[in-house]
């Protein structure tokens, strides 16, 4: 663990507030839900809990079908971070952030699809070999919990028609999924 030196009290309500500046640092948002675990020493630990992780190895399943169906690398994320990949970029983007770009388009509710006038837009913080194509936000009893994307590298033919029906789809499958 990663020592702040931040002191916080108790109130009488069991509340503690988490710090701005960590909430801005990991992403933490009002109403976002977190995980409680307690180690043997005694400490207390605040983990953001994602639903979609809990669909990873099916989130998989979907992008590996996505990546076979279209040829196009294709990824699935969390609010917060890639949670499957298939195709070339799967190394380099699992479990790797979003960029900001991406998370205000998950915001926006909208689905993306690049064209030619838009400067490219990267998945991920770290890697920017990788652009949005397409990006169909998965939505939850009115929640976004991640997205559904197509990705492309600089000289890829544009995405069509097919991939963001098929991107519009798998998040609205996604999205009903996890309300049942």
């Amino acid at each position: 663990m990663k020592a702040t030196g931040i002191v916080r009290r108790i109130d009488d309500l069991g509340r503690v507030v988490i710090p701005k500046e960590i909430r801005r640092t990991m992403r933490i948002r009002e109403g976002d839900p977190l995980e409680i675990y307690t180690d043997k020493d005694g400490g207390v630990i605040f983990k953001k809990y994602s639903l979609m992780g809990g669909l990873s190895d099916f989130a998989a399943q979907m992008c590996e079908t996505l990546h076979k169906t279209t040829g196009r690398v294709s990824a699935i994320t969390d609010r917060d971070t890639c949670i499957a990949v298939a195709g070339t970029a799967r190394r380099e983007l699992a479990d790797k952030r979003v960029s900001g770009e991406l998370e205000s388009i998950m915001e926006g509710r909208q689905i993306y699809q690049r064209s030619e006038e838009d400067s490219p837009l990267p998945i991920c913080e770290e890697n920017d070999k990788y652009q949005l194509e397409v990006a169909a936000p998965i939505l939850s009893e009115g929640d976004v919990l991640g997205c559904v994307t197509f990705l492309s590298t600089p000289g890829d033919q544009p995405t069509g028609e097919s991939e963001y029906k098929l991107a519009q789809a798998i998040a609205g499958f996604l999205g009903r999924h996890m309300e049942s």
